[in-house]
């Protein structure tokens, strides 16, 4: 059974950083296209950084690029989702995912984890 589970959501000021880990079970992990995607209150998801993890480079959406960087662990089954420059912009619950074809697109994804809360605020 695939299993996909957030860790690492919590509060932070502004300017601050937060690394976020989604562990995946239930998938053949190097063969796969995980991502995260987030939910701001108010606003529509929104996708942010897929990897593929048999190779080749991270994608980044322009709401992540040059702050965050997602990475993944094969022997631990984690991929991580390192955010720095927090911004109150920011505050959303937090998704882990898995796509197919290996795209940021929302039709993409077809697995979600049940995400983590992830606040902005001074």
């Amino acid at each position: 059974q695939v299993q996909l589970v957030e860790s690492g959501g919590g509060s932070v000021q502004p300017g601050g950083s937060l690394r976020l880990s989604c562990l995946v079970s239930g998938y053949t992990f190097s063969s796969t296209c995980l991502g995260w995607y987030r939910k701001p209150p108010g606003k529509d998801r929104e996708g942010l950084a897929r990897i593929s993890l048999g190779g080749g480079r991270p994608y980044y959406a322009n709401a992540a690029k040059d702050r965050f960087t997602i990475s993944q662990d094969n022997a631990k089954h984690t991929l991580d989702l390192q955010m720095s420059s927090l911004t109150p912009e920011d505050t959303a619950v937090y998704y882990c995912v898995v796509l197919n074809p290996c795209s940021l697109s929302l039709a993409s994804v077809t697995q979600w984890g049940q995400g983590t809360q992830v606040t902005v605020s001074s």
